[in-house]
């Protein structure tokens, strides 16, 4: 039995970073149910392609909410509050979540004292830019940019750039997750609940340990490409028909790498210690490319594998679906309707043990008659009253 599988969720979440951290929690077995505004409900629903042919169910959405039923509910009106704190108190809720905006916490009847009157053993997640004290707007580029990241990220005489994901949002999640494992060890100790707040911007720093230190301590960091500040060589290097990504990582790993047929040349005193080739990193990767690019890729990954230098083939996208270490693992979920099947790479974990099989995701409102009419006793007549309103 999947070790969540009697937690129930209920979460008022968008975008990228709450969908992601509850998505880990159906993984786990949780019950999670995402609530959304009722017409459009959460912007990613319409972003990417219409994979389906159906508006609101856009390739972007698609993998963070797989696992998840939902529901519709304007808390903009009282009345939807009330059914909000209802569901909380009869679902009876262990755990709610949101990532809204901390100036709408109050008008929308979600702020933890709140919620807490009801259940006193909540675990309350909020999940913003900057922390409950704070209402400034942001996206994970903008916190990429503030917390330093850029900085890091691109060539050394080029632009900054953004990370290719948005690491600030999968980091924050994934911070989140560890603060809920935590409360949940709470509860079950003292019966207390929770209030957990995530900063974003706070994750993206937590992240910065070394490099901040560094600075602090007067060194200089900045952006160096494929390259790393303290170890040489690393770098991607040309092959004859692609790329590869080695990374020597201490002097016997280069003795080594000196030995192969045709990188005798490179065998010099002055390489011999990693300050060396430091020293002289831009001159070394030149004619370490001179050299890797006489084999072809498949060559130079056994050539080096076979000294124990890690080293990986650039993979496309595509290349990744079909790692063998991951392609047994990925986990998939079939739309019944459409056909269509979303992929999900495996967790962290290698043992899969516990795990929730996972449906496909839902459509805007599609358990609005399986939630209030199960859960509050509502028939079909009072649930389409309630969608003439506009309170689902």
């Amino acid at each position: 039995m999947p070790l969540l599988s009697n937690l129930t969720v209920l979460s008022l979440e968008q975008a990228t970073t709450l969908p992601f951290l509850t998505q880990r929690l159906a993984r786990d077995g949780a019950r999670v149910i995402r609530v959304e505004a009722p017409g459009r409900g959460d912007p990613n629903r319409h972003v990417g392609r219409k994979c389906l042919g159906e508006d609101g169910m856009a390739s972007y959405f698609l993998p963070n909410n797989c696992g998840k039923q939902a529901i519709t509910l304007n808390l903009a009106e009282e009345e939807g509050r009330a059914l909000l704190h209802e569901l909380i108190a009869r679902l009876p809720v262990d755990m709610f979540a949101t990532n809204n905006r901390v100036s709408s916490y109050a008008k929308l009847g979600i702020e933890y004292e709140s919620l807490k009157a009801i259940r006193p053993d909540l675990i309350w997640v909020g999940v913003s830019g900057f922390g409950p004290e704070h209402d400034e707007a942001a996206y994970d580029p903008v916190l990429q940019a503030r917390a330093g990241w850029m900085e890091l990220t691109g060539e050394p005489d080029g632009t900054p750039l953004v990370f290719g994901l948005p690491m600030v949002d999968l980091g924050a999640a994934e911070h989140a997750y560890g603060a809920v494992m935590k409360a949940l060890y709470k509860r079950a100790v003292t019966g207390e609940g929770s209030r957990i707040d995530v900063s974003m911007f706070r994750s993206a720093a937590t992240w910065m340990a070394s490099p901040l230190m560094l600075v602090a301590l007067g060194e200089k960091v900045t952006r160096r490409g494929n390259t790393h500040q303290f170890f040489a060589p690393v770098s991607v290097y040309p092959t004859r028909d692609g790329y590869v990504y080695v990374t020597v990582g201490n002097d016997r790993q280069w003795e080594a790498v000196t030995r192969l047929p045709g990188f005798e040349s490179l065998a010099e005193p002055e390489y011999q210690r990693n300050a060396g080739r430091i020293a002289d990193v831009g001159r070394l990767n030149a004619r370490i490319a001179d050299c890797t690019r006489q084999l072809t890729t498949i060559e130079l990954l056994a050539a080096l594998n076979r000294i124990g230098v890690p080293v990986a083939k650039l993979n496309s996208l595509n290349d990744v679906l079909e790692e063998p270490l991951l392609k047994k693992a990925f986990t998939r979920a079939k739309d019944a309707r459409s056909g269509t099947e979303v992929v999900l790479p495996p967790l962290a974990e290698v043992s899969d043990e516990g795990r929730a099989e996972l449906a496909f995701p839902p459509r805007l409102g599609e358990h609005n008659e399986a939630i209030y009419g199960e859960v509050l006793g509502m028939n079909s007549h009072h649930i389409q009253a309630m969608r003439e309103r506009g309170t689902i």
